[in-house]
C-alpha cells in the first residue's frame, strides 16, 4: 500500500501534468463531425492547440470564445453566442463540444443557463447538438477534464431505450489509451463477433490517417447515432479508473451494467478481459490470442533477468501511472520514485513506499539512482542530467513520431513494452551488471579459441 502525499512547494517546477480543459477538449475530439471550444482567452486554447499538434503532428480543429478583459467582468454569453453561430454557419458540427477555463470558472459564468437561452433564441441550430463540461484548470489535471467530457457527453446524448442488442457492447476509454491501444480494442473484441462503440473514439480521428476531403471539424471517431444507440447494448467495458463514474452514469440512464477494467497492460487483466468477451458473446476465445498469450509469456521468461531489481522512476496521469507501475511490479522491478498529477482512488494500491503529487522537479530528486524514467517529453531534460535511460510514455510526445500508434494494451501490447524496455535495459550497459552472464572474450584471428583443442584459426588469403 503507498502513502499518497501532495507536493506542498510554493510553486511548481517544470510542470508534469496539463489543465482539464485540455483533457475535455481532447475527449471532444473522439467524436465524429464534432468541434471542441474552449470558453476562456485566445492563449488557452492557443497553448493547447500547439501541443495536441506537436504531439499528433496533425490538423487539430480546436476553437475559443476569445474572452478578454472586458468580456470577463461582464460576462461572456454574447461570446459563446457568436462563437456557436459562426461555428455552425462554417463547418456545420453535429456537435459543439464546450469546456469551461479557470478565466471563466472564477468569473462564475452560469454557462448552463446561457446555452439554454442561445438555443431558444436561435432555432437554425436544429439538431446540432451542445455539450458543456465544466474543467476550470485552476484544479484537477488532464485525466479529470478528461473524465469531466465523457460525462457530459453521456449526460447530454445518451438515450435510453427498452431494447437490447446482444452483439453490441460499449467501451468507455479513459485518455491515457493511444488511437492504437483503442484500436487494438476494438479488434479484440470485434474477434468474438461483438460489435463495439467506443467513446471517446480517438482511434477514428486522431490516428495519422489522411482523409479524401477536408473537413474543419474532427473526422471519423464515435457518430452521434452511435452515442445515442450505447443504452442498447449488453455491457459497458470502463478501461482505467477514472471511467467508473462515467460508467455508473451510464448505467443509471440505460440500465446497462458495466465491467471496470483498471488496467490492460499485463497478462491477468487481459485474462479477464478475454474470458468476459468469451462469456457475454458465447464464442471461445480464438487460437490467435491463445497464441499471443503465450508468446507474453514467453517474452516474459526471457526478459525477467534482466527487469528483476530495477528500480523505477515513472511520471504520469494516474491511470497511466497504475497500468505502467503494476505491470512493471510484476516483472519484478522496483518502483522508487512515483510521481502523478491529481488524485485517485486507485494510488494507493500501488506497491511503493509512496506517490507523489507533483511535478518533474519532484520526480527528477526522486529519481537519482534509477534505472530508467519514464515520462512525456518533458522529461526529456531530467533523465540526461541524471543521466539515466529514458522511455517515453504519455502526452506529449513531441520528439518522437508515430506517438498516435504506441501500444501498451493486449498481449500484444504488453509483449511490445517487455522487448522495449528490457532491450532499453540492455543498451544501458547490462553486460557489466554483476548478475548477468559474462562471455569469454573474443579470441584474435590467427589465434586458439581459449579453453578448445581446435587448431588455429587459419588467416584469410587474400
Amino acid at each position: 500500500m503507498a502513502n499518497v502525499v501532495e507536493s506542498k512547494k510554493a510553486c511548481t517546477v517544470n510542470p508534469l501534468k496539463m489543465s482539464q480543459p485540455l483533457g475535455a477538449s481532447y475527449a471532444y475530439m473522439g467524436l465524429n463531425n464534432c468541434m471542441p471550444m474552449m470558453h476562456g482567452s485566445q492563449g488557452c486554447t492557443g497553448f493547447g492547440l500547439v501541443l495536441l499538434v506537436r504531439h499528433f503532428r496533425e490538423a487539430i480543429p480546436l476553437q475559443t470564445t476569445a474572452m478578454n478583459e472586458a468580456t470577463t467582468i461582464l460576462g461572456g454569453m454574447d461570446n459563446i453566442e457568436k462563437a456557436i453561430i459562426n461555428i455552425k454557419k462554417r463547418a456545420n458540427p453535429d456537435v459543439i463540444g464546450i469546456c469551461s477555463t479557470g478565466l471563466t470558472e472564477t468569473k462564475g459564468e452560469d454557462v448552463v443557463g446561457d446555452l439554454k437561452l442561445i438555443r431558444a433564441r436561435h432555432l437554425e441550430l436544429g439538431d446540432t447538438q451542445v455539450v458543456y463540461a465544466s474543467t476550470p484548470d485552476y484544479i484537477g489535471a488532464f485525466q479529470d477534464g478528461w473524465a469531466k467530457a465523457v460525462l457530459a457527453m453521456i449526460e447530454a446524448l445518451v438515450v435510453p431505450v427498452t431494447e437490447r442488442a446482444e452483439k453490441q457492447v460499449n467501451v468507455l476509454a479513459g485518455c491515457h489509451l493511444t488511437p492504437g491501444d483503442i484500436e487494438e480494442l476494438r479488434e479484440i473484441i470485434e474477434s468474438f463477433g461483438l460489435t463495439a462503440i467506443v467513446l471517446p473514439d480517438i482511434s477514428g480521428s486522431l490516428d495519422g490517417h489522411i482523409p479524401d476531403d477536408f473537413s474543419p471539424s474532427t473526422l471519423g471517431g464515435t457518430t452521434l447515432a452511435e452515442v445515442r444507440a450505447m443504452g442498447a447494448s449488453v455491457l459497458t467495458i470502463a478501461v482505467g479508473e477514472q471511467m467508473r463514474h462515467c460508467a455508473e452514469a451510464l448505467e443509471s440512464a440505460t440500465g446497462v451494467g458495466f465491467e471496470l477494467f483498471d488496467r490492460l497492460t499485463g497478462l491477468e487483466p487481459n485474462d479477464r478481459l478475454l474470458k468476459t468477451l468469451a462469456r457475454i458473446s458465447g464464442v471461445p476465445i480464438p487460437a490467435k490470442y491463445r497464441r499471443q498469450r503465450s508468446q507474453l509469456l514467453d517474452a516474459m521468461l526471457d526478459a525477467h533477468f534482466f527487469f528483476g531489481g530495477k528500480k523505477i522512476a515513472i511520471g504520469a496521469e494516474p491511470d497511466l501511472l497504475w497500468a505502467t507501475a503494476s505491470w512493471l511490479a510484476e516483472m519484478g522491478c522496483e518502483l522508487t520514485a512515483l510521481v502523478t498529477t491529481t488524485k485517485s482512488a486507485i494510488l494507493s494500491e500501488l506497491p511503493a513506499e509512496e506517490v507523489l503529487i507533483g511535478d518533474l522537479e519532484d520526480l527528477e530528486q526522486r529519481a537519482r539512482g534509477c534505472d530508467v524514467l519514464i515520462t512525456h517529453s518533458h522529461g526529456r531534460q531530467a533523465a540526461e542530467r541524471l543521466a539515466i535511460p529514458f522511455f517515453r510514455m504519455g502526452v506529449p510526445m513531441f520528439d518522437r513520431l508515430g506517438s498516435a500508434h504506441c501500444l501498451s494494451v493486449g498481449y500484444r501490447g504488453t509483449r511490445g513494452l517487455v522487448f522495449e524496455l528490457g532491450n532499453l535495459f540492455l543498451a544501458a550497459g547490462h553486460e557489466n551488471h554483476p548478475n548477468s552472464w559474462p562471455l569469454p572474450p573474443a579470441a584474435p584471428v590467427g589465434d586458439a579459441v581459449p579453453g578448445t583443442n581446435t587448431e588455429p584459426i587459419a588467416e584469410p588469403v587474400h
